[in-house]
């Protein structure tokens, strides 16, 4: 199948890819020639894991290209995924101006049928605007569908999500676009991830229900740790005792400092609009965003129990990602921290596996460690933000030798209290 996705940030480049990968013939489209020419030269703009090689066979296969002409890859194409971003507006709003730019050049450009497919995050009713523009763009009446097809993929696990799926969400209102995504994404179906199709209006809500109720997990178990911190109760076997009955599920049970990205905080407020135009109560997610805000600086309480005041203090920070296994900081927990130490009158020295050149980018007065023990000398304290896995197994002798004081904050509760307090530390977790 001849395929167009407009869009070559992290979910259409992803998606492109992958969908190339399955034998399909790909363009890849971007206004940004300075991007299109990077990645005709074999140069990524995202770190994903795995995702070079599978943009390097692709190519060299010939089933993906990268071009700056829409029009070129519209009127080439069977099926068009628009795949450009959907930043959260300063009214919490999705910004829908770049899909809507996409459907005028759709209607500009469309010179037979077509399946145009909504892979971006956005609200519900976004399909009947864009089949509206689309329409409306047309200098002759040409017949195409449009869908809406979620994504679910997890940063740092996209490729495999992508192969190895949950589910497989379509919205469709013609059988005629219905056979063409079963035949796409045929490949990917088992028998427990099945492909779901259900009305349009479903399928775009599917997409910001799944990810505002994820953030609820983590808020309730984020609230939930300061009740066992109190009473001298453990979160993790908490999480552990809740999370093996199959009604609840131990994914996202975890007590940190709150999540971040460029996905939960800008969908959950994007769903929170959506819910009030509509005059729907929000108290629930409401109070999801409200406990997520106070997590990130629960963590500066948690630093003073062990520093007192902060002012000259030099603190070591591991982690900048919002995740592991990305470089992606937008909204990530380290940012807030960082910010609030620095009000405190605190020194900050940082150390990231791959997030530094983006950190880079905003922060301000920070030292960066050359690595993870190079940037804990002469640190009062080690806060860990991001659970890399590299972190989780270090050398604690050395650790502690590197540290002016060995105080640690583990804001991923990536280590056992008992074990760390024997090897010498002033250890505080989460709910620990």
């Amino acid at each position: 199948m001849k395929i167009a996705v407009i869009g070559t940030g992290y979910v259409g480049l992803t998606v492109g890819t992958c969908l190339a990968n399955l034998g399909n013939e790909v363009m890849c489209v971007d206004v940004d020639s300075v991007k299109i020419d990077n990645l005709n030269k074999g140069i990524i703009p995202i770190y994903e894991p795995g995702l070079k090689e599978l943009v390097d066979r692709n190519v060299k296969e010939k089933r993906l290209f990268f071009t700056i002409s829409v029009g070129e890859a519209i009127q080439k194409s069977d099926v068009v995924f628009i795949a450009v971003g959907t930043p959260q507006k300063e009214d919490n709003r999705a910004d829908l101006s770049y899909v809507e730019n996409v459907a005028k050049d759709i209607g500009k450009y469309i010179n037979s049928y077509k399946v145009i497919v909504d892979k971006s995050t956005v609200p519900v009713g976004t399909a009947d605007r864009v089949k509206e523009i689309i329409s409306e763009n047309q200098e002759k009446k040409i017949d195409f569908d449009v869908v809406s097809n979620p994504e679910f993929l997890r940063e740092g696990k996209a490729i495999k999500d992508f192969f190895n799926p949950d589910r497989v969400v379509i919205g469709v209102d013609s059988d005629k676009a219905k056979k063409v995504m079963t035949s796409l994404y045929k490949p990917l179906e088992r028998t427990d991830k099945p492909i779901i199709f259900t009305d349009i209006k479903s399928a775009e809500l599917i997409k910001y229900a799944s990810n505002a109720f994820l953030t609820t997990k983590i808020s309730f178990i984020n609230e939930l740790s300061h009740l066992a911190e109190k009473v001298g109760a453990d979160i993790k076997s908490v999480a552990k005792g809740m999370g093996l009955d199959s009604r609840i599920g131990v994914r996202f049970l975890q007590a940190g400092v709150g999540y971040g990205g460029s996905c939960f905080p800008k969908d959950a407020r994007a769903l929170i609009e959506t819910m009030k135009e509509n005059k729907c109560s929000t108290s629930v997610l409401d109070a999801v965003e409200s406990v997520n805000e106070a997590q990130k600086l629960s963590i500066i309480s948690k630093i003073k129990k062990l520093l007192g005041n902060l002012n000259n203090k030099k603190i070591a920070i591991w982690g900048l990602s919002f995740k592991p296994n990305t470089d992606d900081i937008r909204e990530a927990p380290s940012v807030t921290i960082i910010s609030e130490l620095q009000k405190e009158g605190a020194k900050i020295r940082v150390f990231d596996p791959v997030a530094m050149n983006e950190a880079k980018k905003i922060l301000k007065n920070v030292e960066y460690g050359e690595d993870s023990f190079d940037a804990l000398i002469g640190c009062d304290a080690l806060v860990i933000v991001t659970e890399w896995d590299e972190f989780r197994e270090l050398d604690k002798e050395k650790m502690k030798k590197m540290l002016k004081q060995p105080n640690i904050i583990d804001g991923r509760n990536i280590y056992e209290p008992s074990e760390m307090k024997k090897s010498g530390f002033n250890y505080v977790g989460v709910g620990r």
